[in-house]
């Protein structure tokens, strides 16, 4: 199980179409794949869990990946959530 913290640099926060491309990215992984944020902890699998965070721009999240290709799964995120997708 692999656990990193990183911060939302999307210009619009995660709103309807940018939660839709993160379920995307994590459903391309084997692994589990949650986001932690302020007390909640979401399967990035699930579009309405990802809605029900309601995450804006400069918002710290943690995202804990566990399985085969958690590295990989942590890495398409993290480069998603930076703006570099």
């Amino acid at each position: 199980m692999l656990e990193k913290s990183m911060k939302i640099q999307l210009k619009n926060g995660l709103e309807a179409r940018p939660v839709a491309v993160l379920v995307q990215v994590a459903s391309q992984h084997e692994s589990t794949v949650y986001i932690e944020s302020a007390g909640k902890k979401v399967n990035a699998k699930s579009i309405m869990g990802m809605m029900s965070l309601g995450l804006d721009t400069g918002a710290e999240v943690n995202v804990v990946a566990d399985g085969k290709d958690e590295e990989e799964a942590i890495a398409s995120i993290e480069k998603f959530l930076s703006g570099q997708e």
